[in-house]
């Protein structure tokens, strides 16, 4: 299986908890390809972001369910990697906000 490393990380997470994890252990929050295993992820951030990454931890989101008028059904399975980055590494997502 080869993925490509722009489609292993899909977008950021960005919450309240996130950035307090960000802000006191360094650790970033991304939403990635199901596939994709922990040393993809590690390499896919590595380029992406040029930083230097200590490790990832992955986990597997199950979708909540929703309700359409009387019609139920349920959001879509999805991963969620932690991912943390050496000493004196950072990743800005809002530089100039």
């Amino acid at each position: 299986m080869t993925l490509d490393i722009y489609h292993i990380i899909r977008r950021p997470i960005v919450t309240e908890k996130s950035t307090k994890l960000e802000e006191g252990l360094n650790q970033v929050v991304f939403e990635v390809d199901g596939r994709a295993n922990k040393n993809q992820i590690k390499q896919a951030v590595e380029q992406i972001f040029k930083v230097k990454v200590e490790g990832v931890n992955t986990m597997r989101m199950r979708g909540k369910p929703v309700r359409r008028g009387l019609q139920f059904s349920r959001r879509a399975n999805w991963k969620k990697a932690v991912v943390t980055l050496k000493q004196g590494e950072r990743i800005e997502f809002y530089e100039g906000a």
